[in-house]
């Protein structure tokens, strides 16, 4: 993490340092209290609903050993070493890009309207096969948490894997400029943020941002049996896909065999997914993730550790050892011998459909069972999308299907009809819902959890594996 003094800080954002406090010494950057460390610069940020100004007095009780502080809050603490700025959100952001030009770390940036952190950790664990890798810890993926990520990075970093997430048009944008990825990649454009953009086409436009902060001769993976998003690219200027003499190197990946890399075989078994690529050289490969959306994840992460030379052998290992961020299709087993798929971290249209392919598909249960939860963020055709989730379950693969919130009656309403009477439920609270099920699986059974994070269907999770 960045380890600086105070004047080297006022120096990175333009600024003067309090008197006689030039020497302190910095170690990391806070923005909450309840994560203090000994000797970090806590940096006070104002939101809708708190003011951390109100709280640099407890940050420095803690151990900061100094603060910035916002102009328009007029005089600072006497006593607590600080540098005045103009907005502490933007000096985060200035501090985090100066550091990061400061450091010879190869970053890799990774968006996309699912698969994310999956890919991330993909990417990550390639990569560490052969380097020393840092990626982006729990969700820091935004204007504030990508900051706290470059300032996370050691000085001997050498590749840094980071999520770009957004809810509106400019973030990526804000985000790629801030941490220049040598190397970009795009996982796929669903429905997410349609509440917030209005079209998938708007949605790719704003993933396409993540080309603004690289190099001209900078690397995009991209989902290549996604057309929109070399729509995208395209009305950003970037040329023609099929220019290959000038602007950023690209490579397609997915499941058709139009991209530069596809699987050319895939099988899978009750903790992960074996899988061959077009790609000479290689091992049959294998991913401890279910499910063949994130087999075209791992492609991705292939193609990543190519470019930046990883052996074939050392992808296969990396690929093999690696390390989730938790609550994505997450193989969980109770005490009872229940098998929970737990995937409550979020929930589109498009990873819904994926997870709910993937239990249709596994075999060696005894029973399946859906528990799904809204998604939100859908903007005016959310009851379409449920409805179509309901209309896609296969009652041949499926037993039962039990749903929890407003728009989860959607997806029952649609669903009961070709299921047997009682096998499609319904429910508005999340205790019934759980006891009914706990009270209903048995040792044999299989039970998957979807759900949108704001439904927190991993209180569902909990009681059942308890």
């Amino acid at each position: 993490m960045i380890q600086r003094t105070l004047e080297q800080i006022a120096v990175m954002l333009g600024s003067e340092v309090s008197e006689g406090a030039g020497t302190v010494q910095v170690t990391g950057v806070s923005t909450d209290t309840r994560s203090i460390q000994a000797s970090s610069l806590f940096v006070p940020l104002i939101g809708e609903n708190f003011d951390g100004h109100s709280y640099v007095q407890e940050a420095y009780a803690k151990g900061a050993s100094a603060i910035l502080w916002q102009d328009s809050h007029g005089a600072a603490p006497i006593g607590i070493p600080h540098i005045r700025v103009a907005d502490t959100l933007t000096a985060l952001q200035q501090l985090a890009k100066a550091y990061r030009k400061q450091l010879s770390v190869r970053i890799i940036g990774i968006t996309g309207s699912n698969g994310k952190t999956t890919t991330k950790d993909l990417v990550a664990a390639v990569l560490g096969s052969t380097y020393e890798v840092h990626k982006t810890k729990g969700n820091l993926n935004n204007h504030i948490g990508l900051p706290l990520t470059l300032l996370q990075l050691e000085e001997t970093t050498q590749f840094a894997v980071v999520e770009m997430g957004m809810s509106g048009r400019g973030e990526i944008e804000l985000l790629s400029d801030l941490a220049e990825p040598e190397a970009a990649i795009i996982t796929m454009i669903g429905e997410s943020h349609l509440l917030q953009l209005g079209s998938r086409d708007e949605i790719a436009r704003a993933k396409a941002e993540i080309a603004s902060g690289m190099p001209r001769d900078g690397l995009l993976v991209y989902n290549g049996d996604e057309p929109l998003i070399e729509q995208a690219l395209a009305e950003r200027g970037l040329g023609s896909i099929e220019e290959q003499v000038a602007g950023l190197r690209r490579i397609r990946f997915g499941s058709g065999a139009g991209n530069d890399l596809f699987p050319t075989d895939i099988r899978m078994d009750a903790d992960g997914a074996y899988f061959q690529i077009n790609s000479p050289g290689y091992p049959e490969l294998y991913v401890p993730l279910l499910g063949t959306h994130n087999v075209i994840n791992a492609l991705a992460a292939i193609a990543i550790g190519e470019t930046f030379g990883v052996a074939p052998i050392a992808i296969a290992a990396g690929l093999r050892s690696l390390q989730m961020t938790s609550m994505r299709i997450e193989k969980q087993t109770a005490a009872s011998g229940l098998t929970v798929l737990n995937d409550a971290y979020n929930a589109s249209p498009a990873s819904m459909r994926a997870a709910i392919t993937l239990t249709e598909q596994l075999g060696g249960f005894g029973r399946k069972f859906l528990v799904l939860g809204d998604m939100l963020e859908l903007g005016e055709n959310e009851e379409q999308f449920h409805r179509g989730i309901g209309a896609m379950i296969d009652a041949e693969r499926v037993d039962y299907v039990f749903t929890f919130g407003r728009l989860g009656r959607f997806i029952a309403d649609e669903a009961e009809a070709r299921f047997p009477q009682g096998h499609v439920r319904a429910f508005d609270e999340k205790d019934q819902l759980a006891a009914e099920l706990a009270a209903l699986a048995e040792k044999d059974d299989l039970v998957l959890v979807k759900g949108s994070r704001g439904m927190r269907l991993e209180q569902v999770v909990q009681a059942l594996l308890a």
